[in-house]
């Protein structure tokens, strides 16, 4: 699996956002920014982006994903 497959599953899943991937094919590192992260937990966070990927995850075609989430706002704040 290709960086911008996961990262288009990513926006597809979570309309209006930003993904950022990087990986080995298998193991995948996302930072993903959205505006719907707001006022969510960090579990929220991380299960409305691994909710965009269960497919991939399920059938093994992708191992491993580790999720940085951020809102426009924190992004913003760490450029």
């Amino acid at each position: 699996m290709e960086n911008e497959t996961v990262e288009q599953l990513i926006e597809a899943g979570l309309p209006g956002s930003k993904a950022m991937v990087t990986g080995d094919g298998r193991h995948f590192e996302a930072v993903v920014v959205s505006a719907d992260f707001a006022g969510k937990t960090p579990l929220q966070k991380q299960r409305l982006v691994m909710n965009t990927v269960r497919k991939q995850i399920d059938n093994d075609e992708l191992h491993a994903l580790s999720i940085k989430t951020l809102t426009p706002e924190e992004w913003e704040s760490q450029q």
